[in-house]
This record gives C-alpha cells, structure tokens and sequence, in this order.
C-alpha cells in the first residue's frame, strides 16, 4: 500500500465524518447558529458545535468526538482562519474574498476530520 497508515478503519471513520459534517454544518444549522456562532460567549456557537459533538458520537471514540467539536467550535471563530490569510497573504479584498473565506474554513474541519480519523484508525 502506498499510504501504510492509511487504513480501512480510517477511511471509514473519514467518509461518515464527512457526511456528518455536512449535515451537521448545512441541514442542521439554523439561520441563529450561523449568525452568532462565531462568538464563544453567544449560545449558538456552543449548541453549533454540540450537535457536531452529538453526531461525533456516532462515529468517533468520545475523546476523539470531543476534540474535533472542540476545534470545529475554534475554527468557526474565525480567528484561525484569519490568522491563516495574514501568513498566507490571501486576498482580502474583493467578490472572491467570501467564496475563499467559505472554502477555507470547509478546508479546516475537512482536515480536522482527516487527521481524527488517521489517529483512531491505524
């Protein structure tokens, strides 16, 4: 095998961790959640990422749940992926700026769900 780490396990636990992230990010999240979910003192970012922790559940080992909805909850603040723009000098001007913005933090909890599923499943 060319990715020895790459297991059967973890490409299980990626493809439903996937499929629950959007569903979690798309069809269970309100209009409230998506407005306030960038302030860790507001309620809906807490309840945003507690269904993602509830989904995790169903997948992941709870201390592997707890983690990817801890960093799930960071990433929605905006604060990492913001840092990321700043090192990375992306654009920050313009039509596209929110259509990359989008893409990054998708990008983030992707990776976070690929880097989960690597460690519980080898």
């Amino acid at each position: 095998m060319f990715l020895p780490f790459l297991t059967d396990i973890a490409v299980t636990l990626f493809t439903f961790g996937l499929v629950l992230h959007l569903v979690c990010d798309w069809l269970l999240q309100n209009a409230w959640m998506s407005d306030n979910k960038s302030n860790l003192l507001h309620p809906a970012a807490w309840v945003h990422s507690g269904i993602h922790l509830v989904g995790l559940l169903l997948i992941f080992p709870w201390w592997a749940a707890l983690a990817i909805a801890g960093v799930h909850l960071l990433i929605d603040t905006r604060v990492p992926l913001l840092w990321w723009s700043r090192i990375f000098r992306q654009t920050q001007e313009g039509a596209v700026v929110i259509t990359l913005k989008f893409w990054c933090d998708q990008t983030a909890h992707i990776l976070v769900l690929a880097l989960a599923a690597l460690i519980v499943g080898r």
